[in-house]
């Protein structure tokens, strides 16, 4: 069955840096576009970034463009989100997601980044 286990969040000052991955299998990782999306309690869900299997084909949204950086190994199976000059904005459950045909379908549990002095 498909799998995302997210890893890497943490606590972070402003200004500092977090390399968040996202392990996957149960299908063809290479096949697919993935995809970071978080979530601030009592907020929706904020699409960040996609990729497909090269890191030619990326997307970013407004709020991290310059500062993350989507990256993946399609031989390990591992998705990434670097991320760069965290504000405490940033601060949200990170979770990565698996693309269907129209939608997300399969999302992991997500991990916490907390960016606080």
């Amino acid at each position: 069955q498909v799998q995302l286990v997210e890893s890497g969040g943490g606590l972070v000052q402003p200004g500092g840096s977090l390399r968040l991955s996202c392990a996957a299998s149960g299908f063809t990782f290479s096949s697919y576009w993935m995809a970071w999306v978080r979530q601030v309690p009592g907020k929706g869900l904020e699409w960040l970034s996609d990729i497909y299997s090269g890191e030619g084909n990326t997307h970013y949204a407004d709020s991290v463009k310059g500062r993350f950086t989507i990256s993946r190994d399609n031989a390990k199976n591992t998705l990434y989100l670097q991320m760069n000059s965290l504000k405490p904005e940033d601060t949200a459950l990170y979770y990565c997601a698996k693309a269907g045909n129209w939608y997300y379908d399969y999302w992991g549990q997500g991990t916490q980044v907390t960016v606080s002095s």
